[in-house]
Order: structure tokens, then sequence, then C-alpha cells
């Protein structure tokens, strides 16, 4: 438990502890491995008899920094840090799953983990089955009597589907099987699935964490249990984030606050200008009203998050001179950055989903996501303007 009661506090007080120099902010550890007062100690702490550090894959005290936060932030008991998202969500399901296993995810999910899911884990004798996201009895079907695993991303990426985590970490329940959510789009300040239910947390480090574009990371989170098998799994394997980055995203976490304020704000704002616009054929954002799942979102996030997604009239090509005609947004795969960036799904970040599964997940040849950054609103909308003015 944390001595504070608040999240910006939490995320800004959350400490190591301060050396003889008596710092003020937390230094740098960048060393591979740690000195044993003597060999008594050094049997002792790989015998896990005592605690302490051993070697940087393992620990290290700028990752231990960020996993204190971040458990802290989402209200889970313990952590492993990795060196990309991709790295969590790998360690979050290979330490639970085994040959004849079965993994019941939601189709509307990042396209490289929808690549691990139908791809990486069947050569290891995983079987899967996608889902509709927000089709309850899709996922009741779904299960079966070897399913360990139930995945999904809500927000959902990109489309920003959304389902009621309680309802799904029940049916998880039910079945014996672990719910795994990947919690990027909302942050633990807009939402924490654990206190949901959720039996493992995770996130993509580099995106809303870091904020600013700069370093790669990843984070899972969850119970004593789940998070020592997947320690023991990850000091095997070797995905431990890197001192500095760890440095970097626990330090970025004293403005995420700040950030995801401003970056829904400028969302919001736009998403509801965008939606009457006679350009734009369709507009998603989880506090619009006519968003599907617009009372779920309200239930069980605190705002609607820094990204919406649209669909220009006139389809893909209207929608590549759109991007093409911008002249401020950042035309980038990444999100969550200071700077607001526009990126098309089907051709970038789901390129390699097989077209019938990007369709059924919604993600269409015309649709664009914007990241909102914290630029002034007034320049990201006229930027927008331009762009659809320029792309008839």
């Amino acid at each position: 438990m944390s001595e504070y009661k608040n999240f910006e506090t939490i995320a800004i007080r959350t400490q190591s502890k301060r050396t003889d120099n008596r710092e003020h902010s937390t230094p740098l550890y960048l060393t591979s491995s740690y000195i044993f007062n003597d060999a008594e100690q050094a049997r002792a702490l790989f015998a896990e008899e005592e605690q302490g550090n051993i070697y940087s894959r393992f620990d290290n005290p700028n990752a231990d920094e960020f996993i204190k936060k971040m458990t802290l932030l989402e209200g889970t008991e313990a952590g492993f840090a990795t060196a990309s998202g991709m790295a969590a969500v790998f360690s979050s399901l290979a330490p639970f799953l085994k040959t004849g296993d079965h993994i019941v995810s939601s189709r509307s999910v990042f396209g490289n983990t929808h690549k691990v899911i139908s791809e990486i884990l069947p050569d290891w004798g995983v079987k899967s089955t996608f889902t509709n996201l927000t089709d309850h009895k899709d996922w009741e079907n779904a299960i079966r009597p070897n399913t360990k695993v139930l995945f999904l991303e809500t927000p959902s990426n990109p489309t920003l589907d959304i389902i009621e985590i309680e309802w799904l970490a029940e049916l998880a329940n039910k079945h014996n099987a672990l719910l795994v959510v990947d919690n990027c789009f909302a942050t633990p300040y807009l939402q924490q699935p654990a206190k949901l239910g959720a039996h493992i947390v995770i996130h993509s480090a580099t995106k809303y964490i870091d904020g600013q574009g700069r370093v790669l990371g990843g984070i899972i989170l969850g119970s004593n249990e789940n998070i020592k098998k997947v320690k023991t799994f990850a000091k095997r394997t070797g995905p431990a984030i890197s001192p500095f980055n760890a440095w970097v995203l626990s330090k970025s976490l004293e403005t995420l606050a700040v950030r995801v304020d401003r970056q829904c704000e400028n969302a919001e704002r736009l998403a509801k200008h965008l939606n009457s616009h006679e350009e734009i054929a369709s507009v998603k954002y989880p506090f619009l009203k006519s968003h599907p799942q617009h009372e779920i979102a309200k239930k069980q996030m605190k705002k609607g998050g820094g990204l919406l997604c649209f669909e220009v009239k006139g389809g893909v090509e209207r929608g590549r001179k759109f991007l093409d005609a911008l002249q401020m947004l950042s035309l980038t795969a990444n999100l969550g950055d200071t700077r607001t960036i526009a990126t098309h799904p089907a051709s970038t970040t789901h390129a390699k989903v097989p077209e019938a599964e990007r369709q059924l997940a919604g993600i269409t040849g015309g649709m664009i996501r914007i990241s909102a950054g914290l630029e002034h609103y007034d320049d990201i909308l006229e930027d927008i303007e331009q762009a659809l003015a320029k792309s008839k």
C-alpha cells in the first residue's frame, strides 16, 4: 500500500530509497550486475532465501521503482517490466500456456498481438479462437474445456470497441481461465482492470506511459502468484527492460495525469466536431453518445481517452489524400505522444492481419486513427480541416 491516496501524488512521490548522496531525483543504475558481500550472501540470494539484486536481467533499482509505481497505480500486488510492449504481450501468455491448451482472444487487438496468437502460439501446439470483442455470446461459445487464457484490449486497437471487464472476469473465473487485459489505450489513470477482476494487466509503456516518443518498454502486472510465473519465464528468456528506459518511464509517470487530461480534452472536442462534419462518414470515440458501448465506457473509464477514429467520405483513396495533405500532424504508427498523430491502420499497424479478419474487426480501408497530442486544439483542428479541404 502507498502512503499517499491520490493518483498524481503516488506517480510523483513513489521513489527508490535515497542513497547517501541525498539526491532529489532517483539516479540511473547503469550496471549489469551487483557485488555480493560474501559467498554466503551470493548463495542465499540465488536460493531466494534473501531478497536483493543479483543481475539486471532479474532486478534493477530503476526497474523496481517503475514497477512499484505501476502496481500502486493499477492496484496489483506485483509486476515485471519488459523491453517493449510486445515483450509484455508474449510474456503475459507464454508462462501460462502449453501444448494442448487453448486461448480465446478478441480479434480487435494490435496487429502483432494477433500474429503472436494466430501464428506463433500454434507452433507450440496452442490453439486459438478469435471473437467479436463486444459479443458476450461469442465469448461464451468460444470457450473450450482446455481454454486457459482470455485476452483482450479495451478500448480496442484501433476501433475503440469496449466490453465490460467485470462481466468477462466472471466468465474467466467460471471457466478457471486467466483474464489478461491490455490497458495501453486507457492507462491506469483512466481505467484499472485489476480492480474490475482482471488477473493480469499489461501495457506497452512505449505509448502513453512514456508519452513523448522516446523509449520502448512494457509491463506486466498482477498477483504475486501470477507474476512469479512471469518472472521465472522472463529470467530464462531475457525480455527485461533496460535500466535507462525504466528510469525514463518512471519519470514520465510523474506527468501522466496532466498529459492524459489534455489529450482526452483535445480528443473529445475533435470527435464532437468531426461527428457532424459534412466530409466525415462516421466517428468513433468512447465518450460520444453515438458510441455503441458509451454507457460501459462511462462506467469503467474516468474519461474517453486520447484516441478517436473516423471514416472520411471517399474511402481509402480519399483517406490517403487526407493523410498526405496534413502539414502538422505526424504520420507515424505510434500513439500517446505529446504530438498529435494520424495513422492508417489497414496499411500500417494491422497490414499483416488477414483482410477477412480486419473486416470482421471493423478496420476498414478508409479508417483514420488520431492520437490527440498536447498542442493547442485550434492548431490540431486547423490542420485537419485544411487536409479535408485539400483531399476533396
